[in-house]
């Protein structure tokens, strides 16, 4: 019984990974995966907690679950910000938020 969670958090973390390497172009969809690896990351956690009868792991699960909000809040208010100054949201265009090259001449 625990070897197919264990199992199914694997592959559910395995598919997120493969969702940020694999599509570069779209930043939703790198977002929406990199919330699948911290939601399978938890998921374990809960399992491990479960079957060692400890609460450490759900702990952990909820400081996870609390950090992939609040990675989603901040991702999705920088994708709007950009979309306004720019009209799309291609990751490859990305270049305007690393700023200017400030030379200094010392």
């Amino acid at each position: 019984m625990f070897y197919e969670h264990v199992a199914i958090g694997a592959v559910l973390f395995v598919l997120g990974g493969l969702g940020v390497v694999f599509n570069r172009s779209n930043l939703i969809i790198m977002l929406m995966s990199i919330e699948l690896m911290l939601l399978a990351i938890s998921f374990l956690f809960l399992i491990n907690s479960v079957i060692v009868d400890d609460l450490i792991g759900q702990i952990f699960a909820i400081m996870i679950i609390t950090v992939a909000a609040a990675e989603s809040a901040i991702g999705l208010a920088v994708l709007v910000a950009y979309y306004r100054v720019r009209g799309t949201i291609v990751v490859r265009s990305l270049n305007l938020l690393r700023g200017r090259k400030v030379e200094c001449f010392i």
